[in-house]
């Protein structure tokens, strides 16, 4: 490996005077800016601090948040109320997603981070105000709050988690990062869990379990501030990395464009929307047919199940199991698709025998309460595996946390407008059958493209990794 060196302008991707230039920067052929010779690089300037950083913050605002929607429909007694919210959330977040890379361009990684998980306490506020009082608009307007600021974070997060780390690791540290938020199911579930254990009915959980929630998700906005910049981050090789700001917004209108008719997006939309979409179902699974306490058991083990299948995910595409890249990418595809399906084929088993017997299910009852838990456990196994792959598909697409945003914004975009429709058919209400159904059919017209995705995404990570190394010798 050349030892790291100074960049001078002619190495970089683009120069500081040429920022807010109308030439895209996808233009000039991509190069590593080396850093200057380090003893000792700082901690807190590693791939692997940024990492952590933004898993406390995943923790405690979505992590949270989906603490709080695992133990069903936020915990709520009825489904419609909480779920009608939601889809109303994830309409605004469709809107600040699409605009985080202007509001990153503007205020820089480190803030937009921070000032994204604003929304996350006030959306707790609402639903604690609801379950105590039975106020009822508060919940809309925390939901408001929370779609405005959580697609900005989301946009963010994702390019943090898929630009920064070195492209060997991006696969664990991907897992890395969804692990700190089922974390925040983890802490949530056992929280609840504690708090309900004895409540063996239907209903809602107890309202001082939102008041140590909305504690946790203050803590989110002061730790988005101990991120660094893409600048001044190093990797491990001793490379920068390249995020210029203050580009002209009509040039940062047309790389989004570009970007956005790209094959490798076409090819990914109808799995994001897929993964959206079926978001809704679990949780309003879960509060149907599912006492408290076995919500709360719900939540716990969600989290512990869906950090295992991410890791599971993560570490399949990372590590040499099998010499080429493709071989592990298109193995690792065919084990989610196998889940999966199999997944939404018993859902579908199970979702026809209960609309019939209407069951209560607690845990006490052993012989009707596995099949249903263990089918919500499959379902969570499943989008934890979908989640991870769809990021580590994203991750390899580009080494520039500049056009990663725009590829995490783009797609976290369509997968929130996914997610917005999902709550909102499922707010009328609909009957659960039908959604399986249609979580069974996407699944299945998402999987040929997304087979087609795969063999894109290592074709790019191939080109990427041949510059790389060209740099490298050069």
């Amino acid at each position: 490996m050349a030892t790291p060196q100074v960049a001078t302008k002619d190495e970089t991707t683009i120069g500081d005077s040429e920022l807010g230039s109308d030439a895209p920067k996808d233009k000039i052929p991509p190069k590593w800016r080396k850093a200057a010779p380090w003893t000792r690089t700082l901690f807190y300037r590693t791939t692997l601090f940024q990492i952590l950083v933004v898993g406390v913050c995943a923790f405690t605002a979505p992590g949270i948040w989906s603490a709080m929607n695992g133990l069903g429909v936020g915990g709520s007694q009825s489904p419609n109320l909480v779920n009608a919210a939601n889809a109303i959330l994830y309409g605004f977040m469709t809107v600040t997603c699409f605009l985080g890379p202007w509001l990153t361009n503007f205020i820089g990684f480190r803030w937009t981070l921070a000032i994204g998980s604003l929304g996350y306490p006030l959306y707790a506020a609402g639903l604690y105000c609801n379950n105590r009082f039975g106020t009822i608009w508060f919940v809309y307007v925390g939901a408001v709050a929370c779609g405005l600021s959580a697609g900005f974070f989301w946009s963010v997060e994702g390019a943090i988690a898929t630009g920064y780390p070195e492209p060997h690791k991006r696969g664990r540290y991907i897992a890395t990062w969804f692990t700190f938020r089922n974390f925040g199911n983890i802490i949530g579930g056992a929280i609840s869990l504690g708090l309900n254990a004895k409540v063996d009915h239907k209903g809602k959980v107890g309202y001082v379990t939102y008041l140590v929630f909305i504690a946790l998700q203050c803590l989110g906005f002061f730790s988005g501030l101990f991120l660094s910049n893409p600048e001044k981050v190093v990797r491990d090789d001793g490379s920068r990395i390249e995020a210029p700001r203050g580009i002209n917004w009509k040039v940062e209108a047309k790389e989004m464009g570009r970007l956005a008719i790209s094959k490798s997006i076409l090819l990914l939309v109808p799995l994001f929307w897929y993964f959206g979409w079926m978001q809704a179902y679990p949780g309003t699974f879960l509060a149907t047919y599912f006492t408290v306490r076995s919500r709360a058991l719900g939540s716990f083990m969600s989290a512990v199940v869906g950090s295992l299948a991410t890791w599971l995910g993560g570490s399949l595409v990372d590590l040499p199991w099998a010499k080429k890249r493709q071989t592990r990418a298109v193995l690792t595809f065919l084990l989610i698709a196998a889940i999966n399906s199999a997944t939404w084929i018993w859902a579908m088993v199970i979702q026809n025998e209960y609309r019939f017997s209407k069951p209560v299910l607690d845990w006490s009852h052993q012989s009707s309460f596995g099949r249903g838990f263990g089918l919500y456990m499959f379902q969570r196994i499943s989008l934890g595996m979908v989640e991870n792959y769809i990021y580590w598909c994203i991750s390899n697409l580009s080494d520039s946390p500049g056009d990663q945003i725009r590829y995490s914004s783009l797609l976290r975009g369509i997968e929130t407008a996914g997610v917005a429709v999902g709550f909102g058919v499922q707010a009328v209400p609909t009957v659960l059958i039908a959604t399986a159904a249609i979580n069974l059919a996407l699944w299945f017209v998402a999987l040929p493209f997304s087979y087609f995705a795969t063999l894109q995404v290592v074709r790019k990570f191939n080109e990427l990794d041949a510059e790389r190394k060209a740099s490298e010798e050069s």
